[in-house]
């Protein structure tokens, strides 16, 4: 194939070609080509989006810029970042969720940290479609299937169905390690080392997988199937071990994973960071087929395997420790202080070039236009009514509300004795951390109706809807991490939707004092009939010194519920809510306004009241409004409740509404817990008491058996049909 035949096959655009060549002071060899145009695809070189992510502030971070960051507790750093891999779980469910797993606990291992535990954000089709039941089938399988089977609890998540993810599923996995201060490690390379491939053999599954990522998807995609990865999740247990016994050499200069592209986006990015040179020779590298080419080698992405830069004196103690653990490995190159990116082939030199321009591809400025869709959605009105006993029957069996017991009970979530709180028990996730004698908070959160509708508030929102988890919990927010993603950004009105919401989240961790310290843009998520939501996905990371200090979401009989924090009111905004989208099929209007400042103080009031032994429990208000955070309190809690939860005239508003800075808390002490709202000038109402085997409110009355049915068995009985 022609030069020019190739970069086009490949992906390349007339200008990206032209500027290669400009770079290079010449036109690219077929190899060159080839690691062009893997390195210059959206998935690695992020060409749409790094203009903009320099807008979240990183003070404080550990690692930013690694292969993940994280925050410091005590003389031990939680190491986080969550990665999508939506194209490949659109094509094989099953596969691309595993090898999602594989990919984000590699991120947390090339750092040094041991992997402690997942967390996933999904999003499909709406789930009466076969389709989409088929995807959320597989997906789930992959995740527990991989996750139980490497000793990683996969501890909390969230699972939610829409149309508009009918054709590309997000499948988005967070990952969480430990690792002691003085042992983290970076995957910048320097002159003079040894470069050491361990792990997997390579073979040619995921060739493409990068470019793959980078388009959008259609009725061929499934023809795509050799771009997606296969896992082998016992290889991935043992390498866990190896790579942490080898990463305790002294003589280990750096660690890097191969990730999306492989051995060239590992080795290249090690070369960028540590300004110096490398030299490759693929035919040392340990092969599982036969007859693979130089670019199939540079571009596969097999599974399992690690690159080391190790010096010369260490290199037999990795190979040693390699073969204990029965892992292959081989030695494929040197770093040198060229300053060149040299590959070699049977001793020939196949390529030649500068590492920096692979590892910098071009950066497009977007158009940030609001679109004629803003004003459109804000102004839709919704007609008419639904009695409140079928609004509330309709909402606790919606897939989106219901339980999720159905996906969980698949996750081993106990496994490595470090699981505090269980999924369920709390608004978020807990993990011990021994060394500390304290418990991390974890939690993925995302709002994408309200980013769609309002992309700058909406990413504000997004952020401290993704703090209230972790606050009702008891955890202090630390740091943040983020998976972002969005349909094309080539087309105006999805680059509006990217540039408002990162700046919306930018706003949001700055009000909120905590860094973002790792990340991940997936763009191209759409098909010619539709295209996701705007869905940035919220990573967080709390801490809270004692165990004894957490917070469940549950609430028991005797114990008082008060809300605290904005009551919704006749001029309240509720675009975006679920109750809307569920029994309406609509989607419109204007969202709340985040109030930082009443964020903040709600906050210090919940610690203040755990502190002075007043909560029994919290769960923040967020999709299903405030009926939703009292049912969910009084089903974790077993018990019922009598009481108050309409304050306007408008009953489905103030029941199903959704507005920020919000939680409900019980209290065994109400007059003493009221006190102390209001000496702290915060707004609350008192709703009523928690009280066996009934649910009464403003003069409705509802079996609660049967509403803890269809809220338990919603999702087992679609799946199960």
């Amino acid at each position: 194939m022609q030069t020019m035949e190739l970069y086009k096959a490949l992906g390349l655009t007339d200008c990206e070609y032209e500027e290669i060549k400009n770079r290079l002071g010449r036109e690219p060899n077929e190899l060159e080509t080839y690691l062009f145009s893997a390195m210059w695809s959206e998935h690695c070189g992020y060409k749409h989006s790094r203009n903009y992510l320099s807008l979240f502030p990183s003070g404080g971070a550990v690692s930013h810029g690694e292969n993940a960051g994280g925050v410091q507790i005590g003389d031990h750093v939680a190491v986080f970042k969550v990665e999508s891999h939506n194209h490949p779980s659109a094509v094989e469910p099953f596969q691309g969720a595993a090898t999602g797993i594989g990919g984000i606990v590699r991120d947390i291992l090339a750092i040094g940290a041991r992997p402690v535990a997942l967390l996933d954000s999904l999003k499909f089709g709406k789930i009466t479609d076969n389709f989409s039941k088929h995807i959320f089938d597989g997906v789930v399988h992959g995740i527990s299937h991989y996750g139980n089977c490497i000793g990683v609890p996969t501890v909390a998540g969230e699972v939610n169905f829409d149309e508009s993810y009918g054709d590309s599923p997000l499948v988005n996995v967070m990952c969480a390690g430990i690792v002691h201060k003085d042992k983290i490690r970076s995957a910048c390379a320097a002159a003079g080392m040894t470069v050491i491939a361990v792990g997997s053999h390579t073979g040619r599954d995921g060739i493409h997988g990068a470019s793959f990522a980078s388009k959008e998807l259609s009725e061929n995609s499934r023809e795509d199937r050799p771009s997606v990865q296969v896992g082998d999740p016992f290889i991935k247990k043992v390498l866990i071990e190896a790579t942490l016994e080898i990463l305790d050499l002294e003589e280990v200069q750096s660690c890097q994973d191969f990730g999306a592209a492989g051995l060239l986006s590992s080795s290249s990015e090690m070369a960028f960071k540590g300004e110096c040179g490398i030299n490759l020779y693929l035919d040392k590298v340990h092969l599982r087929e036969e007859g693979m080419q130089p670019w199939e080698i540079m571009l596969s992405e097999s599974q399992e395997r690690m690159l080391f830069i190790v010096e010369p004196a260490g290199t037999q103690k990795v190979l040693d420790i390699a073969d204990k653990y029965d892992i292959p490995a081989s030695i494929i190159g040197e770093t040198t202080d060229s300053g060149r990116y040299r590959l070699f082939w049977h001793e020939e030199i196949k390529a030649d070039l500068p590492p920096e321009i692979l590892a910098e591809s071009v950066k497009y400025t977007l158009n940030d236009q609001e679109p004629g869709y803003i004003n459109q959605f804000r102004n839709k009105k919704l007609e008419g009514t639904t009695e409140i006993e079928i609004a509330v029957g309709k909402l606790v069996s919606d897939p989106n509300f219901a339980s999720k017991k159905w996906v969980y009970r698949q996750y081993d979530h106990t496994v490595g004795t470090r699981t505090a709180l269980k999924p369920g028990e709390s608004g978020a996730a807990g993990i011990w951390l021994h060394e500390e004698d304290g418990v991390i908070g974890l939690t993925i959160d995302s709002n994408p109706r309200q980013v769609f509708l309002n992309p700058y508030e909406g990413g504000r929102t997004s952020i401290w809807e993704a703090c209230r988890n972790l606050i009702s919990s008891g955890f202090e927010p630390m740091g943040m991490t983020n998976c972002l993603n969005y349909g094309n950004p080539e087309k105006d009105e999805v680059a509006y939707q990217f540039i408002k919401s990162v700046e919306g989240l930018a706003q949001a961790c700055k009000e909120a004092d905590i860094p973002v310290v790792s990340g991940n843009v997936s763009f191209y998520n759409e098909s010619p009939e539709r295209r996701v939501y705007p869905t940035p996905s919220i990573g967080l990371v709390g801490y809270v010194d004692s165990p004894g200090k957490t917070i469940k979401s549950s609430f028991k009989s005797g114990e008082t519920l008060i809300l605290t924090g904005k009551d919704i009111d006749d001029n309240s905004n509720i675009g975006g809510s679920l109750y809307h989208r569920t029994l309406y099929d609509f989607i419109g209007g204007e969202i709340d306004s985040v109030d930082a400042k009443l964020e903040e103080g709600l906050k210090q009031l919940i610690f203040t009241l755990r502190d002075q032994k007043l909560l029994e429990g919290c769960v923040d208000v967020s999709e299903g409004g405030l009926f939703g955070a009292v049912f969910e309190g009084i089903k974790n809690g077993n018990t019922g409740f009598t009481g108050s939860i309409i304050n306007i005239a408008d009953k489905e508003k103030a029941l199903f509404g959704e507005i920020t800075g919000r939680y409900v808390i019980s209290t065994k002490e109400p007059e003493k817990v009221l006190q102390v709202l209001s000496s702290e000038d915060i707004p609350h109402r008192k709703l009523g008491v928690c009280e066996d085997n009934k649910l009464e409110f403003d003069g409705y009355s509802f079996n609660l058996a049967q509403l803890y049915y269809l809220y338990d068995r919603s999702i087992d009985l679609e799946m199960n049909e």
